[in-house]
């Protein structure tokens, strides 16, 4: 399997920055895109951004101009740099993995909460 490790969130005031990291490590075959997701409370896993193995990225609309997404391809790890953050990026944050072969593998999470 896969292992995913997440850092990088915590408590920040409105208009503060984090970066989220997302190491893959263990039975890794292939990776051909990394990404992130979040989740609310009561509300559904909604995409935040991805990036491929080539470098192409993609953002969800709300986080366009604040958010980048990047990646370490030796390191298995993907990034996730925001700024400007606002009390609805209040969420829990995980990150994924796809695979060849295999589909897309989660991390646990990290919580980012958002002061207003």
């Amino acid at each position: 399997q896969v292992q995913l490790v997440e850092s990088g969130g915590g408590l920040v005031q409105a208009g503060g920055s984090l970066r989220l990291s997302c190491a893959a490590s263990g039975s890794i075959v292939s990776i051909i895109a990394m990404g992130w997701y979040r989740q609310a409370p009561g509300k559904e896993r909604e995409l935040v951004a991805t990036i491929t193995s080539g470098g192409s990225t993609n953002y969800a609309e709300s986080v366009k101009r604040r958010f980048t997404i990047s990646r370490d391809n030796v390191k298995n790890t993907v990034y996730l740099q925001m700024n400007m953050l606002k009390p609805e990026d209040t969420a829990v944050y995980y990150c994924i993995v796809y695979q060849t072969r295999v589909g897309g593998s989660w991390g646990q999470g990290t919580q980012v909460t958002v002061s207003s």
